[in-house]
């Protein structure tokens, strides 16, 4: 079985249906309210368990109803609980969400507790990282604590996965312990400062990465599919077309399933078409988790 460790976060997401976003000062009328459990980390880890990993999750929640609901949906999704941490003096994370009637998304995060997952408290999941086969994580929590997981992984010899979500600037000693980077194309872009309008935009990207130190890199396109580039290959892997309802989670459920398809010893193709397939499902689905598809949809 895979043995997956996720670093990230997690938020309760409040989510509005909306026929258009508001203009600057502007008040619409929403549609249907949902209350879904979300984080980058938190769908990430959802993922990889529905996928069949043994997932455990380093996370901070807050001494609230968020909170208590929160570890409650992980512990029954069987995240193993022993890395849910709590902080009683911050609230959870939380996440407001409006989406379209063409299913694209707006959001604004409160990362809460999540802003308080320090560089100490990766010592947690030191017996953890020794069995890891995969490690995972994103930006929605301190950039120090990834520099130390960094650091970390760079002493066992394990392989992280960055997901540069949400996008921001990044020392250099980060890239040089990843085994993956995975950034959208306007991550990738803001993260390189190269323009997409450039005709050979993904293999400059893919080489600005390499020349950073990251091992491979894959730019996911969307209803285009993922570009996977390494030294030694780059190709296109495209992804069948869906009517999407909710692009939230598309990212999260992708990395997710990756984390698991490249554990298991999947190669790179098969893995990245398994990942297309799970994001492609989760995107004609309302909500973040609720959206996440199982196993035998998938595989």
């Amino acid at each position: 079985m895979a043995n997956i460790l996720i670093v990230g976060s997690s938020n309760t997401d409040l989510v509005v249906k909306t026929p258009r976003f508001p203009k600057p000062g502007e008040t619409l009328t929403g549609g249907d309210f949902f209350l879904f459990q979300g984080g980058k980390g938190a769908n990430q880890a959802v993922a990889a368990a529905r996928m069949g990993g043994q997932v455990s999750f380093l996370t901070k929640l807050g001494k609230d109803l968020f909170g208590e609901q929160t570890r409650e949906s992980l512990e029954q999704e069987g995240i193993f609980p022993e890395l849910i941490l709590e902080d009683k003096n911050t609230s959870s994370g939380v996440a407001l969400i409006m989406v379209d009637q063409a299913g694209e998304n707006q959001i604004v995060v409160v990362p809460g507790a999540n802003g308080n997952l320090l560089p100490k408290d990766l010592s947690k999941a030191d017996d953890v990282l020794k069995k890891a086969d995969i490690v995972l994580s994103q930006l929605e929590t301190p950039l120090t604590t990834l520099l130390s997981l960094g650091k970390s992984v760079e002493k066992t010899g394990k392989k992280l996965i960055l997901n540069p979500a949400p996008a921001q600037t990044l020392p250099d000693s980060i890239y040089q312990n990843l085994f993956l980077i995975t950034p959208n194309e306007t991550e990738a872009s803001l993260l390189t400062g190269i323009s997409l309008e450039i005709e050979t935009a993904l293999s400059k990207i893919g080489n600005w990465f390499l020349e950073k130190g990251v091992q491979n890199i894959i730019v996911t396109l969307g209803e285009k599919g993922a570009y996977f580039h390494s030294s030694k290959v780059q190709f296109l892997v495209p992804t069948h077309p869906v009517k999407a309802v909710d692009t939230t989670a598309a990212g999260d459920v992708f990395n997710g399933t990756l984390a698991v398809a490249l554990a298991e010893g999947m190669n790179w193709e098969k893995a990245i078409q398994t990942a297309n397939k799970a994001s492609g499902i989760a995107v004609t689905r309302m909500g973040a988790q609720p959206s996440i598809p199982f196993r035998k949809e998938v595989f």
